[in-house]
């Protein structure tokens, strides 16, 4: 079962990089549940009986070994086709996302980054934008991705998958926004990523925080992972 990060992680991080909580944060109403996720591919227990709740406007890292299960349980609930949700209940701001395909769970508001972010080619920057946006529900206009986004602004004529892997991974960030985004997926944001481009993705994941967007972040780089996060699943 999924649970608060312990001591014996910590042990390893510099004090200042432990995830910070508000006071009295745990007086607040829970935006976001799961409760003894079972998943499976095949007849392989992918997901073994993971439970933890978030508030809103909170950014959750889930932490663990290779293998663990953690890209899979965000699959589960972004409720994605494999692997196959078995048991358990998912909620989220009083929707049972557990009952839901993926395409009903995308219309209320959870939008999966996956790692690979499957930037379409032969479409520019504002392309991959509008295509996100072809159906309701809309999200952020073009020009608030852009405020948040400078460098796509810059290269919004450019095809998508000439950007660097910095500059899509915030294409792929910036086009969950352009939909109505209430959880935030996000698998493996910084892998293969320079220093200096995960400091500016996690200087825009802290600004999606301060509006209010609930996040969870799939991350084998811990210390950026805590830097970031309230708080810490393993």
């Amino acid at each position: 079962m999924a649970k608060p990060v312990s001591d014996r992680l910590l042990d390893d991080i510099p004090p200042h990089l432990a995830p910070q909580h508000t006071p009295g944060h745990t007086t607040l109403p829970v935006y976001f549940s799961c409760e003894g996720l079972q998943a499976f591919y095949g007849e392989s227990y992918i997901v073994q009986d993971v439970s933890f709740t978030i508030h809103e406007g909170e950014i959750v890292a889930l932490l663990g070994r290779n293998g663990a299960g953690k890209t899979s349980t965000l699959r589960a609930i972004a409720r994605a086709r494999a692997p196959e949700l078995r048991h358990g209940e998912i909620w989220l701001d009083h929707q049972p996302i557990h009952r839901m395909a993926a395409h009903q769970a995308a219309r209320v508001g959870i939008q999966l980054v996956p790692e690979d972010r499957r930037i379409i080619p032969g479409l520019t920057v504002e392309q991959n934008l509008q295509l996100a946006q072809i159906a309701e529900p809309i999200g952020w206009s073009h020009e608030r991705i852009y405020e948040h986004f400078p460098r796509l602004g810059e290269r919004r004529r450019q095809e998508g998958i000439t950007l660097s892997g910095g500059e899509q991974q915030m294409l792929a960030i910036a086009r969950a926004l352009a939909r109505d985004v209430k959880l935030l997926l996000l698998d493996e944001p910084f892998e293969g990523l320079a220093p200096v481009i995960v400091e500016e993705i996690q200087r825009i994941l802290h600004e999606i925080r301060d509006l209010g967007i609930t996040s969870i972040i799939v991350e084998q780089n811990a210390v950026a992972a805590l830097e970031l996060s309230d708080q810490a699943i393993i």
